[in-house]
């Protein structure tokens, strides 16, 4: 029996269980994403990897909250329920990881793991009334960070 820390609290003991996180963290299928990701870790070679629960509430939030690799780690470190969404029993007290973690972890799940998240997100809001067909659509994507464009000429105004 996991008598956790005596003189903690679990974050889901305080928080309020009715929150909009809380209740989308205890509705995502985070197995989804362990299995989807296992693949891409190696035991017994190297330090241990981020927790992949971590890695995807992390980016889930940088995207909900528009927030840099930089702020929504800072951000993890000030807000309980973010804690809780990336599947932490207790309130956290050091940054969860290093911002550059985000962007390593970005170029080794690549174009097919953005498309899992995606995934993800569509597979829990789809049962949940949350996704009417209607938009699903046409998809919008952020081309803010795109490869220069070289000898195009720019068109007329």
């Amino acid at each position: 029996m996991d008598q956790g820390d005596l003189f903690r609290s679990r974050l889901d003991q305080i928080l309020n269980s009715l929150h909009p996180l809380f209740l989308l963290a205890n509705k995502i299928d985070w197995r989804f994403f362990e299995e989807s990701f296992r693949p891409l870790y190696v035991e017994k070679m190297g330090r241990p990897g981020t927790p992949i629960r971590l890695l995807v509430g992390l980016h889930y939030l940088k995207q909900t909250f528009n927030e840099s690799d930089e702020s929504v780690v800072i951000r993890f470190l000030e807000n309980p329920y973010w804690q809780y969404f990336c599947g932490f029993d207790y309130f956290q007290h050091t940054l969860p990881t290093d911002p550059t973690t985000l962007v390593k972890w970005r170029r080794r799940i690549g174009p097919a793991g953005m498309e899992k998240l995606l995934q993800g997100t569509i597979q829990t809001a789809k049962p949940q009334g949350k996704l009417p067909p209607n938009h699903l659509k046409y998809i919008n994507v952020d081309t803010t960070v795109r490869e220069e464009m070289r000898d195009v000429p720019s068109p007329e105004l």
